[in-house]
């Protein structure tokens, strides 16, 4: 059984229907969980004194705000798409997990300040049932909200939940810490909450630096995933007309994904007939992957063996320099005495080359094959797939 099921009554009408609800509801089973361990660990911290479980109660109360957070980046997210963003709301997810990440890092900077101040002056925790009972249910239910929001992850791909679910796993771990620093320092003397709390805030911040690194990659853009890039090529290019395909962008707003990529077919190919090729393109990528993509047609020229010849030479000037570049978009601009060969090179972005430096061997290559023929070429920085 999916876990979404435990969240909806009743089957939504799309994949976005279903993930905004278990978003919501989600969010709002992690506020009670969060506001009920936080009362209890503040009041049995108070009165016992220890400053540890004080500090792990306050906590739970900044979880409960990334709750609040999460629940209206989810409430957000589900809005259609308008004048302002013809993309959708989709991103502000991202930003409820950026939030997130923020938090646990101010926690974790806080939950440092405090223990550093009960090394230097300790105080004697009186250790009572509630004192124990209370961290131990706590551990048990961060345990259980990281399960449920990892599997809500791995069903919707949200990145709330994934930031959700870190943030339950680091708060098992801090509480579990500090009920086990509880234990040892009544059983053996030792203070050793103040050198725990320490130890538990570095843990936090270094999962909320994880989310805040990862969040704003994706809010900068970050590369699309090889495996879907590869993928959406070998589908296009199975198409017959195809002669090849580059210029492939992907972007992503929340998991809706949009592209736009340059298909190559013969330049003798009608009009009509290339837009109609162009259009089942489109249609097809979007009913299996549900990519929206945008096709532009190049065409190509391949009836004339002078320019085949000279297109086969240039890819192996080309390659000569660098195996891993690829050039795309050749024609030949001119006469039969001197002609321009008018090219673009995808160079992957970790070539240690300059462009200018790059250009220069293309051109030094290509006047060993052909003396008689300028180059105009275009270096594009790209991802190698």
């Amino acid at each position: 059984m999916k876990i979404s099921h435990l969240f909806l009554k009743k089957p939504e009408r799309s994949a976005a229907d279903a993930r905004e609800k278990c978003g919501k509801r989600a969010g709002l089973l992690g506020i009670v969980c969060n506001l009920l361990l936080a009362a209890g660990k503040i009041a049995f911290g108070a009165l016992s004194g220890a400053v540890s479980v004080i500090a792990d109660g306050i906590n739970n109360l900044t979880d409960c705000g990334g709750n609040v957070v999460s629940v209206i980046g989810f409430k957000m997210s589900g809005k259609p798409a308008d004048k302002e963003h013809p993309f959708g709301h989709r991103r502000a997810e991202s930003v409820s997990a950026l939030v997130i990440a923020v938090v646990i890092l101010a926690v974790a900077a806080e939950l440092a300040i405090q223990s550093a101040e009960s090394i230097f002056s300790p105080q004697q925790t009186a250790l009572s049932f509630g004192l124990i009972a209370v961290p131990g249910a706590a551990v048990l239910v961060k345990l259980c909200m990281f399960a449920m929001n990892r599997a809500l992850y791995k069903e919707f791909s949200a990145e709330t939940f994934k930031a959700t679910a870190a943030d339950s796993l680091s708060d098992a771990v801090a509480t579990a810490a500090v009920l086990a620093a509880l234990l040892i320092s009544h059983f053996s003397g030792l203070q050793l909450d103040g050198y725990m709390g320490i130890a538990v805030a570095v843990f936090i911040a270094c999962s909320g630096a994880g989310i805040l690194k990862e969040t704003v990659s994706r809010l900068l853009g970050h590369a699309a995933d090889p495996e879907t890039v590869k993928k959406l090529k070998a589908d296009v290019c199975a198409f017959t007309g195809v002669h090849g395909v580059h210029d492939l962008t992907l972007h992503d707003y929340g998991g809706a994904l949009y592209a736009t990529v340059h298909v190559e077919v013969d330049a003798r190919l009608p009009l009509m007939e290339a837009h109609d090729l162009a259009d089942k393109i489109e249609k097809a990528i979007e009913q299996s992957s549900g990519i929206a993509l945008t096709v532009h047609i190049d065409p190509l020229v391949l009836d004339d063996e002078n320019v085949n010849r000279l297109r086969r030479e240039v890819e192996e000037a080309v390659a000569s320099v660098d195996a891993s570049f690829r050039m795309h978009d050749f024609r030949v601009v001119g006469g039969t005495n001197h002609a321009n060969l008018v090219f673009e090179v995808a160079v992957p972005f970790d070539c240690a080359l300059g462009d200018g430096e790059i250009l220069r061997r293309i051109r030094d290559q290509i006047s060993l094959l052909n003396e008689n023929a300028g180059v105009v070429a275009t270096v594009e920085r790209q991802n190698a797939v």
